[in-house]
């Protein structure tokens, strides 16, 4: 008998073909022996564990923060879940103590401050490289084979931050950002036309900022049909400005930065890797002429599985989203710019 978050699955409900994506995706849950790192035990941190660990693919997620006791907290919490959410993976936490994350298949960075009042940008950003920088050699120290995904920001130059850092191959190092901004961009794309989120498909390339972002709006379609043959183009374009200012909106209503969809963004990232799926997300990848552009690293479409980044897809752009692009590409290589220091 198979379950589903506690509850039996009929078999004799199921299309053939869900059959066996499901018994396979159960027997996979029962045999990996995945462990998935998640630095930062924040509010990102905490519920992208969570999602990982309802998703139920993998078998340990071990949470760690500089804070005592705080990811031992949040873990037992968590763990606190599991009879009543129905997943079996075991989450641990621990006080900066990376011995306990040895071994990880993937390795998640949501470290980093906040911008506080009186300090300058260079100043939040030399911060939070000095710490990306650390983690991500504590955790290759002990899962040298490790994949990671950056969520720290400014997202793009910290990714590009640990390529230059880590030297470990290109393919095993993504920035969550594109899949985030895609997500909002679907959910403003169903509210545009009133349709079930399932119903839609677009993405969003180019940096992770609001003046970075370049959502595909003429390449967005719903089951199939273009977004065109229901949206005028005001409103095409009014769903483009909000889903830019996405996260921006979210903060002037919670009062500080969301947690819910970023920790959705990662998890669906780290399950892609884990179970081998080969599915397309935008993400955050080292740029060697893909594009027309080098040596950053941007939001681009990657196909990703067990190897991380296992091919980065160069679909034709037109015109102005070229120019979007490289002007995106420009603002993020001047924050790039700003990691001197830290690279010395």
């Amino acid at each position: 008998m198979f379950y589903s978050l506690g509850r039996p699955i009929d078999f004799k409900l199921l299309r053939q073909d869900d059959k066996l994506d499901l018994q396979s995706s159960f027997e996979h849950s029962k045999t990996s022996k995945m462990k998935v790192t998640v630095v930062g035990a924040g509010a990102v941190g905490a519920s992208c564990a969570e999602y990982i660990a309802i998703k139920n693919f993998a078998s340990e997620v071990v949470l760690v923060d500089i804070k005592e006791g705080y990811a031992e907290g949040k873990a037992m919490d968590l763990m606190q879940c599991a009879s009543l959410n129905g997943f079996d993976t075991k989450i641990t936490g621990s006080t900066s103590d990376y011995a306990k994350t040895a071994g990880s298949k993937v390795a998640v960075i949501t470290s980093g401050i906040p911008r506080k009042p009186g300090m300058t940008r260079e100043e939040l950003i030399g911060i939070n490289a000095g710490i990306v920088k650390e983690v991500s050699a504590n955790l290759l120290r002990h899962s040298p084979d490790a994949i990671i995904i950056v969520v720290s920001n400014p997202m793009d130059t910290m990714t590009y931050l640990v390529h230059k850092a880590t030297g470990i191959a290109k393919n095993r190092i993504i920035g969550m950002g594109g899949a985030l901004d895609s997500a909002r961009f679907k959910y403003r794309l169903s509210e545009a036309l009133e349709c079930p989120t399932s119903d839609v498909d677009g993405m969003v390339i180019g940096g992770h900022s609001d003046v970075g972002m370049v959502p595909l709006i003429e390449k967005a379609a719903r089951n199939s049909v273009p977004v065109s043959e229901f949206l005028s183009k005001e409103r095409m374009s009014q769903v483009v400005e909000d889903t830019k200012v996405g996260g921006a909106t979210l903060t002037k209503l919670l009062g500080t930065s969301a947690w819910y969809a970023p920790g959705a963004a990662v998890s669906a990232l780290v399950q892609a890797i884990a179970c081998d799926q080969k599915k397309i997300f935008p993400c955050s990848a080292l740029l060697e002429g893909e594009y027309g552009l080098n040596d950053l690293s941007i939001g681009v479409p990657c196909v990703l599985g067990a190897n991380g980044i296992e091919r980065i897809v160069e679909i034709a752009l037109s015109d102005a989203e070229t120019a979007k692009m490289k002007e995106s590409a420009e603002g993020v290589k001047k924050t790039n710019g700003l990691l001197d220091s830290v690279l010395a």
